[in-house]
């Protein structure tokens, strides 16, 4: 809740902060050591809805007794991995998730001394994680407070309708939404859990 004042300080967001506090639990950022296991999650969710990309998850999951090892993801039959519902690209993606993470590492103790677009330059290196992915990552699983993912079309939508923002021109819609996002920082994704919140599109954690 310590983020609350700072954001506050934007009058359409703090509405939303006020909703959620009287209705729901407050928000909070948790951080995960298994940084392989959530970053294979990052990409089964991707332009998937929750619901879908939740099963597909525990589907994953049920596959192994507990949490996988990136070996035991990398051994996985690919025919196994397409029978739970992912697509031959991400089946793929998941593997190259387990293979980097063998051979080039994935600690957490190492991702959680890099800056944020360290983070991001080290990870989009794995063919099918992109800066959406990482950012997905930044938050969910390393707990980043200042992450702001804005090309998350749940987020544009949600700022789009907030603060009635021109959507004709792509540019300079982008340049808004930075612009907005700004006075948010360092409490970034606190803002945009407020976000996904209000439109109900959280991605999958």
């Amino acid at each position: 809740m310590h983020y609350i004042p700072h954001l506050s300080k934007d009058k359409k967001l703090k509405k939303l902060i006020e909703q959620h506090i009287e209705k729901r639990a407050p928000m909070k950022l948790v951080r995960r050591k298994k940084i392989y296991i959530h970053l294979c999650g990052s990409i089964m969710s991707q332009q998937l809805s929750t619901k879908v990309a939740d099963i597909i998850h525990k589907r994953f999951l049920a596959l192994y007794d507990g949490e996988p090892t990136p070996q035991q993801i990398l051994d996985t039959p690919f025919d196994t991995l397409r029978a739970i519902g992912l697509s031959n690209a991400k089946a793929n993606y998941v593997q190259n998730v387990a293979r980097f993470a063998i051979e080039q590492g994935m600690e957490y103790a190492n991702l959680d001394k890099m800056e944020n677009e360290q983070v991001i330059e080290y990870l989009t290196q794995i063919k099918g994680v992109g800066r959406w992915t990482t950012e997905m990552l930044l938050m969910f699983t390393l707990g980043r407070e200042d992450v702001f993912a804005i090309d998350d079309l749940g987020i544009q939508n949600a700022m789009i309708k907030l603060y009635k923002l021109d959507v004709s021109d792509k540019k300079k819609l982008r340049e808004n939404l930075l612009r907005i996002s700004k006075k948010w920082s360092p409490y970034r994704t606190y803002a945009c859990m407020h976000l996904w919140r209000w439109k109900d599109n959280a991605p999958v954690k």
